[in-house]
């Protein structure tokens, strides 16, 4: 009989994998890090760190990883400052910090990962209508072998979207997740990589034997029949469809409003929003999938000729529903996604949650509002993440900035 084939990553995985954490809230950046240092005191040296400050820390921010790296170990160090901070205390708790001081920090030791951090100049990012090539020099490594990117932008980027349809064009089907890092009035950028702050964009590939599993919860529920975009101009919709009947968007909003209740006509005027279907249109026409809903913001209304506007470029044919954006929704629809995660044969390491700044208590009008549900599914699973200025995450299989969202990333063994 022929020997089995020897394949060194796994032999590295049977080492061990493990996840370490720690979460500090001293308003004193130097105590914050020394109560990390003694929650992971014993932990060997890491694959992986990622770190997540609190916009407290800001003008203390350069002085952040060389004093980590001092007394910790790891090959490589990744983060940003966020409006909030998510992270795992020594003891297991998972919690969401906003608006105070907090310091998290994660430990991954990763038997067979191939790891590639990056850090890439959003001022000068390649041709989006050139070949792939030169987005995958710029990352520093071709697409064998990788399986998820990790993505951190500097709320200073100005061309977020080109920078995610560019490395979505460069890296097809490699799940995408992350978000834009917290605003501050220090000067120097928001992102942490290495032992230094950056600006631009920072990641990590992953592959080998891990990936990241992505899960996006965006927190509404739809209202009314699925339209058809008839007519529109750049982001400006001016006509929908049903069926063979025509109208403005108002003038379909104004047939819904008519079977909602008292409640739901009352968080129209404060939690409206349009789903813009971003399934392939092929696919949709042969019925193989129903269309996959991209949440975006209404952003204004023509009340002479009842258009509104989106916060997305609009296109003829395509489909739209309005959705009401509450908590009952968002808790529901996180519940849901969360346990199908959990049914999945994967056991995850770790769970990496980018939460939109508008999350948190004031949505769910407490604390702990997304952690407590991903406990409800993973009753151990270390969770760290940050209070995001917009997300990043997969819808319809492919990348897209977000509001309002959790966009989460599993860390699972690869298959």
């Amino acid at each position: 009989m022929a020997a089995f084939p020897s394949f060194p990553w796994l032999a590295r995985r049977e080492s061990g994998a493990w996840c370490r954490t720690g979460l500090a809230r001293d308003p004193s950046l130097q105590a914050a890090v020394d109560e990390l240092v003694r929650q992971l005191a014993g932990a060997g040296p890491a694959d992986l760190a990622l770190v997540f400050a609190s916009a407290s820390y800001a003008s203390d921010l350069p002085r952040l990883l060389p004093l980590l790296r001092q007394k910790l170990q790891a090959r490589h160090w990744i983060g940003c400052l966020g409006s909030g901070v998510v992270g795992t205390e020594a003891g297991g708790a998972a919690r969401e910090l906003e608006h105070e001081p907090a310091l998290s920090l994660t430990l991954l030791r990763l038997p067979g990962a191939e790891l590639h951090p990056f850090e890439l100049d959003t001022a000068d990012l390649p041709d989006l209508d050139g070949p792939a090539e030169p987005w995958r020099t710029a990352v520093g490594t071709g697409v064998e072998g990788i399986n998820a990117m990790l993505l951190l932008v500097d709320p200073g980027c100005g061309a977020v979207n080109d920078l995610i349809s560019g490395l979505d064009y460069a890296f097809p089907g490699v799940a995408k997740v992350g978000g834009i890092a917290g605003q501050h009035s220090a000067p120097h950028g928001s992102l942490l990589f290495g032992d230094q702050v950056r600006g631009g964009a920072v990641g990590c590939l992953i592959g080998g034997a891990w990936r990241l599993q992505p899960m996006v919860a965006q927190g509404c529920r739809p209202i009314g029949p699925v339209l058809e975009v008839e007519q529109a101009q750049r982001n400006v919709v001016l006509q929908v469809s049903e069926g063979d009947q025509r109208r403005s968007p108002v003038e379909a909003l104004q047939a819904i409003l008519g079977g909602l209740n008292p409640a739901e006509r009352e968080q129209v005027k404060h939690s409206l929003f349009l789903g813009v279907a971003r399934s392939d249109f092929s696919l949709e026409l042969s019925g193989e999938q129903p269309p996959a809903f991209l949440v975006r913001n209404l952003i204004g209304v023509d009340p002479r000729n009842g258009a509104v506007a989106v916060g997305e470029r609009m296109r003829v044919g395509q489909k739209v529903q309005f959705q009401l954006r509450d908590a009952d929704a968002s808790r529901e629809e996180s519940r849901q996604l969360l346990r199908q995660a959990a049914r999945r044969p994967a056991e995850p390491l770790a769970a990496l949650l980018f939460a939109c700044l508008g999350r948190g208590r004031g949505l769910y009008g407490h604390p702990d509002g997304d952690v407590s549900l991903c406990r409800e599914a993973f009753d151990q699973l270390p969770i760290a993440g940050v209070f995001c200025n917009g997300e990043i995450g997969p819808v319809g299989g492919t990348t897209h900035l977000h509001g309002y969202t959790a966009s989460w990333g599993f860390l699972v063994p690869e298959d």
